[in-house]
């Protein structure tokens, strides 16, 4: 593990330091492709008397549940929440979690990663999958929201559950996808409308209604999975990469106004992972999408479990507004 600890270049008053300090994003990540394989590096900008921030993602870090983190550039602000006396064997519990999508692969993952951590775990997915939701989320001892995300009242209906049943909220993870892959000149609108619904409007309208209900408690978190395909864009994914870049669009833009309810929202960017879906793919392809990270290999569920574990810690209340890849750093995008 490489840690490289900096100042935010913008909290820099002469320009030659800034300059400084933005070199170093250039340094971790070229770092991070000379390093053996199984290595990292991540940059860790602190920023001012954000010192008290730091344990929660130096833990992770430096801990083999960032195997598939790295070249990462983390930025740490400053918060009036005490990350002290936090239990790091159970950083979660007494916090109940909400997860979408969480019936299998990625999700259920994050489930049982939250879950292992101490959370009480509220998993939701559609009708279609409630067998499997069920046993999920059975074997956990957490509770269950069967609906589909799109419909107009899910929102209202998910936070009324929230307040009747458990007083609130304390994480709301935002896993629920789909991909609808065309190239665009043959993409139809039912594509479009379909994934950007899932992907992207749900986890706004939902997100809205947890917010002006007040059902996010003090020191709440929301985390957002994204894609790499929204950053680095993917030949006939213009829908699914689309509402992935707005999800990253979401979490930029509202960090500022949430953190001022004393809450974080962050998101995570999984490469290529290991699931049913990547496993059905043509053997070239999939050979390719493994190795096309400094790691050279594919990524698990559980690793972008561990990410979303660590976002959600009550000890992160200094990470706001992040984006962090789960790729292995991979050769695509910035």
């Amino acid at each position: 593990r490489v840690i490289v600890l900096g100042t935010p270049p913008g909290d820099c008053t002469r320009p030659r330091r800034a300059t400084a300090q933005r070199a170093l994003e250039g340094f971790v990540r070229s770092i991070g492709k000379e390093v053996r394989k199984g290595a990292t590096a991540q940059l860790i900008y602190v920023g001012n008397k954000a010192e008290a921030q730091i344990e929660s993602t130096l833990r992770f870090c430096l801990s083999p549940k960032s195997a598939y983190v790295s070249g990462q550039v983390v930025r740490i602000g400053a918060t009036a929440l005490d990350a002290n006396g936090i239990a790091w064997e159970l950083p979660l519990s007494g916090k109940f979690a909400l997860v979408t999508g969480a019936s299998r692969g990625i999700g259920r993952s994050i489930a049982k990663v939250l879950a292992r951590d101490g959370a009480h775990v509220i998993g939701l997915d559609v009708p279609a999958l409630e067998s499997e939701l069920e046993e999920t989320i059975g074997e956990l001892g957490g509770s269950t929201i069967v609906l589909d995300i799109t419909d107009d009242d899910a929102p209202a209906r998910i936070a009324t559950y929230l307040l009747e049943n458990h007083g609130g909220v304390d994480i709301v993870v935002h896993n629920a996808g789909v991909t609808r892959d065309k190239t665009l000149g043959r993409m139809d609108a039912g594509r479009w409308d379909a994934v950007l619904a899932i992907n992207l409007t749900a986890q706004e309208r939902i997100n809205e209604e947890l917010l002006t209900r007040e059902a996010i408690r003090e020191n709440g978190r929301i985390v957002c999975v994204s894609s790499m395909s929204g950053i680095a864009g993917n030949a006939g994914q213009a829908n699914y990469a689309a509402s992935k870049a707005g999800v990253i669009g979401m979490v930029e833009s509202s960090a500022p106004q949430i953190g001022k309810k004393d809450l974080t929202i962050n998101a995570v960017a999984p490469g290529f992972i290991e699931t049913q879906m990547t496993a059905a793919m043509p053997i070239a392809t999939r050979e390719a999408g493994r190795r096309m990270n400094s790691l050279a290999q594919g990524g698990l569920p559980v690793d972008v479990a561990e990410t979303i574990a660590w976002l959600a810690s009550p000890a992160t209340g200094g990470v706001n507004g992040n984006i962090v890849r789960v790729c292995g750093q991979s050769l695509m995008g910035a």
